[in-house]
């Protein structure tokens, strides 16, 4: 098509080897976004990204695409993105549904992919922010996936993962979170939880979230210029030493005999209360 930075190849054989970053995706144990751990099962390390949307916002992400696969529909919606010169001789490979379906195992009209960058660091994050969401144990992709939509939309800098937690680049997370887990800036503490001394270092406010009826509501926790909202895994929260080592307890104030809310909805609101409390900017 003229004028698209992309090279446009016909596939026309589910066995064709260009398309093998695409392949497996159901597998457990053979995907192409495992990552790549030291010492054990080798992982590909890729980042996919599932439909148009998630798709636009990996071009528009750090993430440096490195092929397409989709039908010709997809490409006529993307046309306007695929210009993009960062793009250029980049394979979009175009199949039929049916040749796309025995690629992958199922068919989303288009995907792409990308290689994982340099990890950033809690440093490279908090150079920056003022509102950071710090996850412990939260090891359910879909809420992972969820707490990154929520953020970006609610204006929150960045995600920080202590210990226990599942891999934010793993394709549901991505496909949950609407892309946006590519675009809101993630890093992982090298050591937990003395690594919430990064913030405190920072004039962060650490503020633990807890169903505690013993605890401050959360409209009278956010007072700070600079806060951390930590929120643990469903069912357990957040371990004793890591709410030990936060300025704060914080709970949501619930009725009709619920003590707790999903852990992506809680942050939901803990990000929604910093955004109508006035003490975030814009």
């Amino acid at each position: 098509m003229p004028g698209l930075a992309v090279n446009v190849i016909d596939i026309n054989d589910p066995a064709d080897p260009r398309v093998d970053d695409f392949r497996d995706l159901n597998s457990v144990d053979r995907r192409p976004d495992l990552p790549v751990l030291p010492g054990g099962r080798p992982g590909r390390g890729l980042v996919i990204a599932e439909g148009v949307l998630v798709a636009q916002r990996m071009i528009a992400s750090r993430f440096e695409t490195h092929a397409f696969l989709g039908v010709a529909k997809r490409l006529d919606e993307l046309d306007a993105d695929l210009r993009d010169p960062s793009l250029t001789g980049v394979p979009f490979f175009r199949a039929t549904a049916e040749v796309m379906a025995e690629v992958v195992g199922f068919h989303r009209g288009v995907l792409a992919v990308a290689r994982r960058p340099v990890a950033l660091t809690v440093p490279d994050i908090l150079s920056s922010a003022r509102t950071v969401a710090i996850l412990e144990g939260v090891n359910d992709h879909e809420n992972i996936g969820s707490i990154f939509r929520n953020a970006a939309g609610l204006g929150v800098d960045a995600v920080l993962f202590g210990q226990g937690c599942a891999d934010p680049l793993y394709r549901r997370c991505v496909r949950v979170s609407m892309g946006h887990a590519l675009l809101v800036p993630f890093a992982r503490f090298d050591d937990w939880p003395r690594g919430l001394d990064l913030l405190r270092d920072r004039d962060f406010q650490l503020v633990s979230m807890t169903p505690d009826p013993g605890a401050v509501t959360l409209a009278e926790a956010v007072t700070a210029e600079k806060v951390g909202f930590l929120v643990g895994a469903e069912g357990p929260g957040l371990t004793a030493s890591a709410m030990a080592a936060t300025d704060v307890k914080a709970r949501i104030p619930m009725s009709r005999g619920t003590d707790s809310l999903n852990v992506a909805t809680a942050a939901a609101v803990a990000f929604y209360e910093r955004a109508r409390s006035g003490t975030m900017g814009e």
